[in-house]
């Protein structure tokens, strides 16, 4: 995909570049920049491609409406929609890229508008006068050089506080400069409006590189076939031989005569096209999920886990999910911006209104949302989950919305891989099936789940159990297949053997081989398509992916289907 985004986007650049370096209409303006000039635009070209396009993956409700919609996204286009946030991250890298090369651009336009000052088109110029250090004069009076320093500066900070070292160290850093984005296209929509590249309107009347109709012409040339097609009613007359001809025009004998003073004009700004009806729709959106969200929820219980887990669970006003959903937590305690989203754990149903979320305790905000919910702060060294109630703070949850593992149950035979807390999303799955499985297309779940240690299964231990025996005792039990990976053994017998004895046999020491698990998933779905969901580490994503790529003997295809934590 960033193979095919990168020639894209190359070919839309070579496109404009070719447009500004032989279009007619620019000829004394190139004369005057160079490819200064062809460079500059086509980088802004497609900078507006991309300006339009990266907002598009953040506009969720607009997502969440394609995938959920049958009719709509075919399972084909819903796998593409599960790549949005790899087109943003693309999209994004793109404009860093090009942005990089239109400064530069414009850096040499600045000093060849000092440098090819032209005393006989004056509307053409940016400077005063020839010699003038026209970058300073471009910054300090034009809207368009003000406009791009800060742009600039905006772009970088949301350029190096969007890589992965801050994001995971201090992501209220990546919250709050990322949202300077408004700010970035504000002054984007101002930035085009300086009129500092003008193009020539009258060229029928003034062919570029012709010569004034008054003077007396001695010497035969003409102007090359593409002009003479162009302006077919003028006529050829030769032209003084002390006069310079523009190479370009010259190829015959004949060269035409103009009848007026070229004419130039600024460019309508063409940002405006391409930015106003993302950006209205992405305020749009932003202002419905507002409206909607507005309400705060009901927590009904707050339990805590071991391993810094917290269960939180609630109630809305015709709140609907689907399993595999997620949603944004906003508490004004905590934060009065900031938001986190949530992988649901427990989706509403038609016989119970309460839906759930696990968060893992990692940083200031699931901290400080932590201390307000619980009375004490050790509770999470208790080795069984505690019930509490208290006057819980106000909490605002946007959503649900869509990711990939919704389509965990529109499988014949699925297989989900959790590392750690990636458990979550297919906790709501498991949920779901514990409430009934037949109406599903599910027939076959393969659920692989590998933690570091011990207690971290607790999490979810006595839904696997239920889930278990209720299958069981409906004679289905190859309908689950679970396996349980951890890499330390202190205390397993002592721990899993006293509560937990279904999943005994299922508890499994070190890493999965990967390699065998698919070979042998493989023999026993012969002829059938697989969906493979991850959430985990990359490291284990990557595996994953390179082995559902890759083909087997038994004529099984896998799917692959992944969600970051990143």
């Amino acid at each position: 995909f960033q193979f095919f985004w990168l020639s894209l986007n190359v070919w839309l650049f070579g496109k404009t570049f070719l447009l500004y370096n032989q279009g007619l209409q620019y000829y004394y303006l190139h004369q005057m920049l160079g490819l200064g000039l062809c460079v500059s635009r086509a980088s802004a070209s497609v900078l507006n491609f991309n300006c339009c396009l990266v907002l598009l993956p953040m506009c969720r409700v607009l997502l969440a409406f394609l995938r959920g919609s049958q009719k709509v996204a075919s399972k084909k286009t819903r796998r593409l929609i599960d790549k949005s946030k790899t087109f943003h991250v693309t999209c994004g890298v793109t404009i860093c890229i090009f942005s990089v090369l239109h400064v530069a651009a414009h850096l040499v336009n600045a000093l060849n508008f000092s440098e090819n000052y032209s005393e006989e088109f004056l509307a053409l110029n940016a400077a005063n006068c020839r010699g003038e250090v026209s970058q300073l004069y471009l910054i300090s009076l034009l809207v368009p050089g003000l406009t791009g320093v800060i742009m600039v500066l905006v772009l970088f900070l949301m350029c190096t506080a969007s890589t992965y070292a801050i994001r995971v160290s201090n992501y209220d850093i990546f919250w709050y400069t990322h949202n300077l984005f408004f700010v970035f296209y504000m002054l984007l929509m101002l930035h085009v409006s300086g009129g500092v590249l003008k193009y020539q309107t009258n060229l029928e009347e003034h062919p570029p590189g012709c010569f004034n109709p008054n003077k007396t012409l001695q010497q035969n040339l003409t102007v090359p076939k593409a002009i003479e097609e162009l302006f077919p009613d003028y006529t050829t007359e030769p032209f003084p031989e002390d006069l310079p001809v523009p190479e370009p025009f010259v190829q015959n004998s004949f060269m035409r005569i103009c009848s007026e003073e070229p004419k130039f004009q600024s460019h309508f700004p063409e940002t405006w096209f391409w930015i106003s009806g993302p950006l209205c729709l992405y305020c749009v959106e932003r202002l419905y999920r507002y409206i909607r969200s507005n309400k705060p929820v009901t927590i009904t219980s707050v339990i805590s886990h071991p391993s810094n887990v917290l269960e939180v669970r609630m109630i809305k006003d015709d709140f609907e999910a689907r399993p595999g959903q997620y949603v944004i937590l906003h508490c004004p305690r905590v934060s009065a911006l900031e938001s986190h989203p949530f992988t649901l754990t427990m989706c509403p149903t038609d016989t119970k209104a309460t839906f759930g979320v696990h968060l893992k305790v990692v940083g200031d905000w699931t901290e400080r949302f932590r201390d307000l919910l619980l009375l004490h702060s050790n509770q999470d060294t208790e080795i069984l989950p505690i019930f509490q109630q208290r006057r819980y703070p106000k909490l605002y949850v946007d959503g649900p919305f869509g990711s990939p593992f919704e389509e965990s149950l529109n499988y014949e035979v699925s297989l989900c891989v959790a590392g750690g807390i990636g458990v979550t999303p297919f906790a709501s799955v498991l949920n779901t099936l514990l409430d009934g499985w037949k109406c599903y297309k599910l027939r076959r779940l393969y659920f692989i789940w590998v933690c570091r240690d011990i207690e971290s299964f607790r999490w979810f231990a006595d839904l696997l159990c239920m889930l278990h025996n209720k299958l069981w005792q409906e004679n289905r039990p190859d309908y689950i297949n679970i396996q349980l990976y951890l890499s330390q053994t202190d205390g397993i017998q002592k721990i899993i053997g006293e509560k937990y004895q279904a999943l005994n046999s299922r508890l499994l020491i070190g890493r999965p081989r990967w390699k065998l698990l698919f070979d042998d998933i493989a023999k026993c779905n012969r002829r059938k398509t697989i969906g493979v969901f991850c959430c985990g580490p990359n490291k284990i994503s990557k595996i994953l992916h390179k082995l559902s790529n890759s083909s087997n003997s038994y004529g099984t295809r896998f799917e692959y289907n992944k969600e970051s934590f990143s």
